[in-house]
């Protein structure tokens, strides 16, 4: 198992896990979303098993005004095949030590109500439940 920043060339290997989590996002508009928001720092990273990606994080450093300096997780998906097999706890392990070398104060995400066995496994991990997301359509 290795750990590793993924590439444009992985694009494809990535949306067949990410596409587990997002399930409305078509291949297309994942990649142009990707392009988009590596003006913004985002990266993507694996837990890779050869060439099988198993889980991938992407992420970037932000400041703002009420998490100071913090690494955001967008995105945190192991594959379906390999759950309950440790591999988020082991990605998360390894994003609090990038956000430390990225000098963060704060990792922060934010989860649909619905993913109750992610609350549970982000609270394990030493998340605590600190606000609601509010959103609009325009």
């Amino acid at each position: 198992m290795q750990i590793r920043e993924l590439d444009l060339r992985e694009l494809l290997t990535a949306y067949e896990v990410v596409s587990q989590l997002r399930t409305t996002l078509t291949y297309y508009e994942f990649e142009d979303l990707i392009y988009e928001m590596r003006s913004r720092e985002y990266k993507m990273f694996g837990i890779m098993d050869g060439e099988k990606l198993i889980t991938y994080a992407g992420v970037a450093i932000q400041t703002n005004l009420y998490h100071k300096r913090h690494l955001y997780i967008f995105d945190l998906v192991t594959d379906e095949k390999y759950r309950d097999k440790k591999y988020g706890a082991m990605m998360l392990e390894y994003l609090n030590d990038f956000a430390k070398m990225g000098m963060c104060e704060n990792i922060v995400l934010s989860s649909g109500f619905q993913r109750e066995d992610a609350h549970r496994f982000y609270e394990k991990s030493g998340f605590a439940k600190k606000s609601f997301v509010f959103l609009k359509s325009v």
